[in-house]
Parts: structure tokens; sequence; C-alpha cells
């Protein structure tokens, strides 16, 4: 395996750019190909077939790119795929539950850990499978919210809208006294001052990208896959690719990653 190939990351759509942010600040010297099923998106509302099945696609995508480990920066991919693309692949593939759901079992006081996330997610149960698994007394409310994908896509971070409906999903979540919600879905970290001041500064709120990041370059590390050239060139070191309506992801992923997006390109998915 070549050390100097790229690592590869997808999504449904541009929550993703939040793992690959975290990414970049935590491993600087590595490559980055991600890739945005913008044309197909929301996943949270997709059987576990179908999110299977985009979810191959997009991997073999990636792998004629010659990535050398691949970030599924996606939740309800990470809930319904993960193990099942694990077991078909030849490079490393991680998902960014584990790393969450472990921050968050480190974090509570109080052992009532709220999580938010797609419809697919939250029916999975992975997160209070997983939680339970490491902490069998620890309380876990899911709370699914179907409509954060749309806002942040449209990008309605800071509108009245998404605060009464942000309002709605988290009243239940209040009321049960949790003292950490975890943020499951990689769209979410875009709402986090809409959520940090509905759920209140005592409230420990969990990304799980910062996590899955440091996931990453251990991995790398241990399977002795680190970077150790140089880019030849600047523009080959981060590079975008979509399913559909690459100048709109361009322009919102410009706002994530100030710089660093050069160009976006299309691709059709459907034929990998």
């Amino acid at each position: 395996m070549d050390k100097n190939a790229p690592v590869g990351v997808f999504d449904s759509g541009v929550g993703g750019l939040t793992v690959a942010r975290e990414i970049m600040r935590q491993l600087p010297g590595e490559r980055i190909i991600y890739f945005g099923d913008t044309a197909r998106l929301p996943y949270g509302s997709k059987s576990r077939d179908t999110v299977i099945r985009y979810s191959r696609q997009i991997i073999r995508f990636l792998r004629t790119r010659d990535v050398k480990a691949i970030v599924i920066a996606c939740n309800t991919a990470s809930s319904y795929a993960l193990e099942t693309v694990q077991a078909e692949a030849d490079i490393p593939v991680i998902g960014v539950i584990n790393a969450g759901a472990r921050t968050a079992v480190c974090a509570t006081r109080n052992g009532k850990i709220g999580v938010i996330g797609t419809e697919g997610t939250i029916g999975s149960g992975i997160y209070t499978e997983v939680m339970r698994g490491m902490r069998p007394d620890i309380k876990v409310y899911g709370k699914s919210c179907p409509l954060f994908v749309p806002l942040v896509e449209e990008g309605l971070l800071h509108d009245s809208v998404t605060d009464e409906i942000a309002s709605r999903y988290l009243s239940e979540l209040k009321g049960k006294y949790i003292d950490t919600l975890v943020l499951g879905c990689t769209h979410y970290p875009l709402l986090r001052s809409t959520l940090r001041r509905l759920m209140g500064e005592e409230v420990t709120l969990v990304n799980p990208a910062y996590e899955t990041a440091l996931e990453l370059k251990k991995l790398l590390e241990q399977k002795n896959l680190s970077r150790q050239g140089a880019c030849l060139l600047e523009e080959e070191k981060y590079q975008f690719f979509v399913s559909d309506l690459a100048e709109k992801f361009t322009s919102f992923a410009t706002a994530i990653l100030p710089g660093q997006v050069k160009e976006t390109k299309k691709i059709a998915i459907e034929e990998y």
C-alpha cells in the first residue's frame, strides 16, 4: 500500500465536511478525496439495503482514486453499512460512531446521554448498543431529527425556522435531564451554536468528527500508512466530488473549509 495515497471520505452531502475539516487539522500532511452523495440525500430515511448499495458504489469510486483508507463520515451509513463493507474491503474502513460513543461515555456525569440523529441512525439503536457495551448502567435516549439535514443543506444554519424545529426536537431530551448530547449526524455540528443555546451550558455536546480524526490518525500509524512525502501541487492535496449540484456544494463547502475547495467535480455514481 502506498503511504502517500489519499484517504477517502464520504457522506450523503456536506455534513461529512465537518469530519474532513478535523482530519485536515489533526493530520495536516494527509491527502483527502471527499465524495458527497448530493443527488441521493438524505440517507436517514432510506432502507438499510439502499444505504449499503450506495456505500458500495461510493467505495468502488474511491478505490478508482487509489485511496489507502476510507472514513464513512455519515452516521446512517456507519450504522447500516460499516460492518458489511469492512468485511468486503482490503483496506481499512472506519465509521464515526465508535469514537463518538466512547467520548460520550467518558463525558457523562449522571449516566444519562442523549443522541440526536437521522431516523436510520436512531432506529438502528447502534449508539445505545455501543455505549451500553462500554458501560452497561448508562441510560441512552435517542431522538430522530429528520429535518436537520435538509435545513443544513439549504444553508439555514441561523434561521428562526431552524430554531423552532430544534426547540421542538430537543424538548423531549431536556425532560430526561441528560448531561451529555451526542451530535449523531455529521451535519449537526454545523448547528452547534443553536443546539448549545437550547440545551444550556451544563450539557456537554459531543462532536464525533474530532474523535474520528484521532481514530484515523491512530489507525494509519498502526498500519504504517501515515503519509511521508509532500504534495507536488497544492490542488492535489484535497479533491472534492459529488453526485449532483457541484456549484452549490462548492459554495457551501467554501464556508466550512475556507481556501481549501478549489473545484468540485460531478460524477455519475450510479455507474460504479
